[in-house]
């Protein structure tokens, strides 16, 4: 804890960057499941501006432990390293392989659905409940038509703050809420192309909807543990409509760089790619386990 740099926890932003990059898949999954989800939550919460007058009576050593500063510094570097570098690979897996990814990060989230839902202590009909109603409500987000977009500085700082609200709730993914509301794409290519003018607003975005949001999530685990995660649990099976590996695209549109997106897809029986797809499949469930296991070795 006291060393300036975690490596562990630098793996982990790997993962939870390269995970936030896929609309459907949460980095928030990934952050729960190698065991710093409350961790991340309550460090960011710490960021205050209090903290300011810390620095200044008691110096930058009392600062960088109040925000546990070489957590969060190891972590969002390595979300930051995983974002710009695997953009463009993650995209053109998706344009040339779209089966096998989608059956890769369905394994995934599903077993993340069942870990999550075995570290809720007591299964009451509230929490049963508060399942049902995260899966309809993610559910419900799967099927809403993207919006076609709009760049201007103002929606995309709005934007930012409401898909990074997403990003680390485990089940909501912050990329599919970005492409809901028409800024994925145009972002993506920001990120790609190393374009400020599109990065920053939704940057800025991200961070103060982060220190807001962090607030409401630390207040809901002190209080309410176990309805927080059996919601977090329908989260994550609501969405798994979204990761569905074989879709159909039944309306598409033109983005502005004149190229076609889809715009609404529906999901369809197995087809092509069977096996290949159900081997990934149970490649990213083993997977999710296989992090817990190192997860707790390393606790």
């Amino acid at each position: 804890m006291n060393s300036m740099f975690r490596v562990g926890v630098f793996l982990r932003g790997l993962l939870m960057g390269a995970a936030d990059v896929v609309p459907g898949v949460s980095g928030g999954t990934i952050a729960l499941i190698t065991g710093i989800y409350e961790e991340l939550i309550n460090s960011i919460k710490n960021i205050q501006p209090n903290l300011i007058t810390t620095w200044r009576k008691e110096g930058f050593s009392a600062f960088w432990k109040a925000i546990n500063g070489p957590f969060l510094v190891s972590l969002f570097l390595g979300i930051g390293i995983s974002l710009f570098s695997l953009a463009k690979l993650i995209t053109y897996l998706l344009s040339n392989f779209p089966i096998l990814v989608w059956a890769f990060f369905f394994g995934l989230i599903l077993a993340s659905a069942i870990y999550v839902g075995k570290q809720v202590k007591k299964w009451n009909v509230v929490s049963w409940l508060l399942l049902l109603l995260g899966a309809a409500v993610a559910y419900w987000i799967t099927t809403i038509s993207p919006a076609q977009g709009n760049n201007n500085i103002a929606y995309l700082f709005m934007s930012g703050a409401i898909a990074i609200c997403a990003m680390i709730l485990p089940g909501i993914s912050g990329s599919l809420i970005a492409l809901l509301l028409g800024v994925y794409v145009p972002v993506v290519k920001a990120v790609e192309s190393l374009d400020i003018k599109g990065i920053l607003p939704f940057a800025f975005g991200a961070v103060v909807g982060l220190l807001l949001f962090s607030h409401v999530l630390s207040w809901l685990f002190k209080r309410y543990y176990s309805p927080t995660l059996a919601l977090l649990t329908g989260f994550m099976i609501g969405a798994l409509n979204k990761v569905w590996p074989w879709k159909e695209t039944v309306k598409t549109y033109i983005d502005r760089h004149g190229e076609e997106q889809p715009l609404l897809e529906t999901n369809i029986a197995p087809t092509d790619q069977l096996l290949p797809a159900v081997g990934l499949a149970i490649l990213g469930f083993v997977l999710v386990f296989f992090l817990e296991r190192v997860a707790k070795s390393n606790s």
